[in-house]
């Protein structure tokens, strides 16, 4: 029985390198960025907007890039990650959303949002 979900799938363009840090006391993790785009012809509903590859020369096209902070804790697919990710890949991440904090340089606390790959 399952009482609630947490689930996200994302395919997209990696940002930058991975790279994998260690907090002490604590297992390391593997971080990277990953763009996602949308896409839609302009005055489209959102019905709609799924037909927009067969559609793309009729009208003009926005597209709007999404950057999502990917975190990489299992030590298999942490190490895999790690060697293997590189900037400009494209791949498939199947996770889920974790909400935090954390104080940045300045003592001013900020919300933060991570996919748990």
């Amino acid at each position: 029985l399952v009482s609630a979900m947490n689930r996200v799938q994302l395919l997209g363009r990696v940002g930058q390198d991975p790279i994998m840090r260690q907090v002490e006391g604590k297992n390391p993790v593997t971080i990277f960025s990953l763009a996602t785009n949308e896409m839609w012809r302009t005055g489209d509903s959102e019905e709609n907007q799924g037909a927009l590859l067969f559609l793309c020369t009729l009208g003009d096209i926005s597209q709007k890039t999404t950057w999502h902070r990917i975190s990489v804790f299992r030590p298999g697919l942490r190490d895999v990650t790690y060697q293997y990710v590189r900037k400009g890949s494209r791949i498939f991440v199947e996770g889920k959303i974790d909400y935090g904090e954390y104080t940045d340089k300045n003592n001013v606390r900020r919300q933060a949002t991570t996919i748990i790959a």
